[in-house]
Formats: C-alpha cells, sequence, structure tokens
C-alpha cells in the first residue's frame, strides 16, 4: 500500500511525497526547493510517513467492504470457435460478462492442470454501466476423453469457480439444433391449429 500526497500547478505535478520513498521530491524549480524545505521538517515527514496506517489502511478496510457488498458475479460461457486454417483443430473462449468489480482472473485447466500455453486474455473492457467483461481465447487440439475447463476467480466468489466445456456438440451445431427444433415446433402448431380449424368448419 502506498500513499501519495501531491501538489499540482496547470494540471502538472510540482512536488509530491510517496510512502515507498520517504520525503517530499520536487519536479520543478520551485517544486525542488518547497521539497528541500519541507523535507527539513521532520515532524510533517514523519506525519506523512504516518498517512499509510492512519489514512490508508483505516480507510481500505471500509471501503473494501462496502466494495464486496457490491459485488456482481459474472456470468461465464465456454465456446469454440472454429478456425478455417492452421494448425490447430480451434480455439476456445471463456467470456465472463456483467460483473462488478473490475479485477477477476481467468485462467485455463486441461485435465486439471494448469495451462500456461497458447492463451490469450483480453484486459477488462468497461461496458459504460459500471460493468466489465474479458475474454480468454485458448488454442487447442482436441484429444478424446480430455477435459478443458475454465476457472475464473472473482470478488463475487467465495472460491474460484470452475467452468468445463462440453465438446459433444460445436457451438454452431447446437445453434443449429436448436433452430431445427423450433421449427419443427412451430410447424406443429400451427398443423395442429389448422387441422382444428378444419374440423370445426366442416362441423358446421
Amino acid at each position: 500500500m502506498e500513499y501519495i500526497d501531491g501538489y499540482y500547478f496547470n494540471k502538472a505535478v510540482f512536488v509530491q511525497f510517496n510512502s515507498s520513498v520517504g520525503w517530499f521530491t520536487g519536479y520543478t524549480p520551485y517544486g525542488m526547493r518547497s521539497a528541500d524545505l519541507w523535507n527539513k521538517d521532520k515532524p510533517l515527514v514523519q506525519k506523512e510517513r504516518d498517512q499509510v496506517d492512519s489514512y490508508c489502511k483505516a480507510s481500505a478496510r471500509s471501503e473494501t467492504s462496502a466494495l464486496l457488498s457490491r459485488a456482481v458475479p459474472p456470468k461465464v460461457k465456454v465456446t469454440s470457435v472454429n478456425q478455417a486454417a492452421g494448425s490447430r483443430d480451434a480455439i476456445l473462449m471463456c467470456s465472463a460478462y456483467r460483473f462488478y468489480p473490475q479485477t477477476i482472473s481467468v485462467s485455463w485447466l486441461r485435465d486439471g492442470q494448469p495451462v500456461t500455453s497458447d492463451v490469450t486474455t483480453t484486459e477488462e473492457l468497461a461496458d459504460g454501466d459500471w460493468y466489465y467483461q474479458i475474454h480468454s481465447h485458448l488454442e487447442y487440439t482436441h484429444k478424446p476423453g480430455e477435459k478443458i475447463s475454465c476457472v475464473v476467480e472473482h470478488a463475487s466468489f467465495n472460491q474460484p469457480m470452475v467452468y468445463d466445456w462440453d465438446p459433444s456438440l460445436p457451438e454452431s451445431e447446437r445453434n443449429k439444433v436448436a433452430i431445427g427444433a423450433s421449427g419443427l415446433v412451430l410447424g406443429i402448431i400451427l398443423s395442429a391449429a389448422g387441422f382444428i380449424y378444419y374440423k370445426k368448419k366442416s362441423s358446421s
């Protein structure tokens, strides 16, 4: 934890106290004269050094508690993105949406072992409404019986959450099946409605 006390003129810092350094530092001729003068004031320097405990740590405890009480868990989705060409079969994507606060960790497991290569992860992207999203990609060559999982760590979770990828059906195929099933159900409903209408018409 670091305490910084900066003094600015026209948006430019001219003197600053940094608790990691332990004294005032000047960045302009006037700032250097001020820093030299203030560093000779031992009680002032000691007061600034004490701010890490008296201000930063005390504030962090209360603000962290308030922050965690408002944490929103991410919505996580693991999908497969097929490549048109290349040595890899496909790319897996683990996406976490609409979470708060911003800090989050996304990693991969293959048969329970951490994956350290062929992984690309974006930074936390702000949605503009206090929520964030992040996407992690894993290049992979699928092996029968292999288990691939996405691990997400966030302040809203008591422990890391593991999301397994289901390779039984590619995402595009699942969408086709869902669309086909919806069309079939709709066709049955329309056929039944037409048959009922025909029977009523015949009866009358």
